[in-house]
């Protein structure tokens, strides 16, 4: 072969392999959703695929789900009505519950990705919900005590619409299992048709768990086990417990009752302490506070009677007068002045503190030492001793004539107080 056709024929390959290429851009080659399956429970579906990540690059990939009644697919000449279901949205799922699928039709179910305007092929499924929508367990489970037996109350799986599921599966029944929850045996088996049921052969004052599962066997579908409820039966009370619980409430009641005696004693006495304490008020207080001095009632206080009560009469008494008299010598005893009497002796009374600054008044023998006029006074007493009237004649303040000695003694010089007696009278 020549080199022209040898060109040619790689000019052809490329113009092929660059037409494939191109080919591409409509779309057939994005790769459809994978793994597509539905995820049900009672009436509640779910459309999932898979879609291979990374596969759109860049751009951004949507999905489209629509679903048909089978039997609408038999009319070949008729156009088939699918309905979207989900349009344009990026999860991986769309529900389906919201359209309410006939729980006894058969659908089917076809969903694409689209990427950048450019769409796959569809992917397609067939499902029938009475055949392949998982049945669900029931929706509640109520234990109530028998006496030594328990009642077990069932309620119905429900559907989308909060209606029982027996109105589909007509053939429902509950599979119940029941065993004591402090024993490790093998637990009982009970099938019931109907939502209620009495558990038979337990113990009493015992605690047992239960649990059940919905079934129905025209598919052989199961749903799975109510989470355990437990409860203690009951049974009649043992003498020996009536007898403790008594005991337990009479122990309570007594000491009930003590402590509100112990409460009301204590606060009485304490009020009796507050109004009437127990340290008895003194008697010096008694006699001014109180009616009488055996009473212990106060005696109320007047406006009249207040100034009675709290002080006593005062009596303001002068200090007693101190006289000084001074002894003249016995030369001036022997011959006395002119004016005066033989008898008559010299007498003055000291004044307080507001008299006059001499320290007291002299005889005319003034210029004499205070130890002459004791040494005089001393003669005196022993010439006298035997005769005490003339002694007290001669120091009786009533033969003293003051007016008489004025005027001598204010021309006598002044002595100091050595010589003067202090002679309280």
């Amino acid at each position: 072969m020549s080199a022209a056709p040898r060109h040619d024929l790689a000019l052809l390959h490329g113009l092929l392999l660059l037409l494939f290429f191109c080919g591409g851009a409509d779309g057939s080659e994005v790769p459809p959703p994978q793994n597509v399956i539905t995820k049900t429970l009672n009436t509640n579906y779910t459309l999932s695929w898979d879609w291979p990540p990374g596969t759109a690059g860049t751009h951004a990939v949507t999905f489209t789900t629509q679903y048909v009644p089978r039997y609408q697919l038999k009319f070949k000449k008729k156009k088939t009505n699918w309905i979207t279901a989900c349009n344009q949205t990026s999860h991986r799922s769309c529900d389906l519950t919201r359209f309410n699928l006939h729980y006894l039709g058969i659908f089917v179910l076809q969903v694409r990705a689209t990427v950048d305007g450019q769409h796959s092929e569809w992917a397609q499924t067939e499902f029938c919900p009475d055949k392949e929508a998982a049945l669900g367990p029931p929706s509640n489970v109520t234990l109530a005590p028998a006496g030594s037996d328990l009642d077990v109350v069932v309620t119905d799986p429900l559907t989308s619409n909060n209606t029982s599921m027996r109105e589909h599966v007509p053939n429902l029944y509950y599979h119940v299992q029941y065993w004591e929850r402090q024993a490790d045996g093998q637990a009982k088996r009970l099938r019931i048709n109907t939502t209620m049921v009495t558990l038979p052969g337990l113990k009493a004052w015992t605690w047992y768990c239960v649990r059940v599962q919905s079934r129905d066997d025209f598919y052989s579908k199961t749903s799975d086990f109510t989470v355990p409820h437990c409860m203690q039966t009951e049974g009649s009370i043992p003498w020996w417990n009536i007898f403790l619980y008594f005991l337990g409430s009479l122990l309570f009641f007594f000491l009930i009752v003590l402590g509100t005696i112990y409460g009301l004693f204590r606060c009485c006495k304490t009020m009796k302490d507050v109004l009437n304490p127990s340290d008895q008020m003194p008697s010096h207080l008694k006699k001014y506070l109180c009616s009488s001095p055996g009473s212990d009632i106060p005696r109320l206080l007047t406006p009249d009677s207040e100034s009675e009560l709290l002080c006593e009469g005062v009596t303001i008494c002068p200090p007693p007068t101190v006289l000084e008299i001074h002894i003249p010598p016995a030369e001036e005893l022997a011959a006395p002045p002119s004016g005066l009497e033989p008898n008559s002796s010299v007498r003055h009374s000291r004044q307080d503190s507001s008299s006059s600054g001499d320290s007291g008044v002299y005889s005319s023998g003034g210029g004499s030492s205070s130890s002459s006029a004791l040494k005089h006074l001393s003669a005196v007493r022993h010439n006298h001793m035997g005769s005490n009237d003339s002694f007290k004649g001669l120091l009786d303040p009533e033969r003293v004539n003051l007016r008489e000695m004025t005027a001598h003694l204010k021309s006598q010089p002044e002595v100091a107080d050595e010589g003067v007696v202090d002679v309280c009278v």
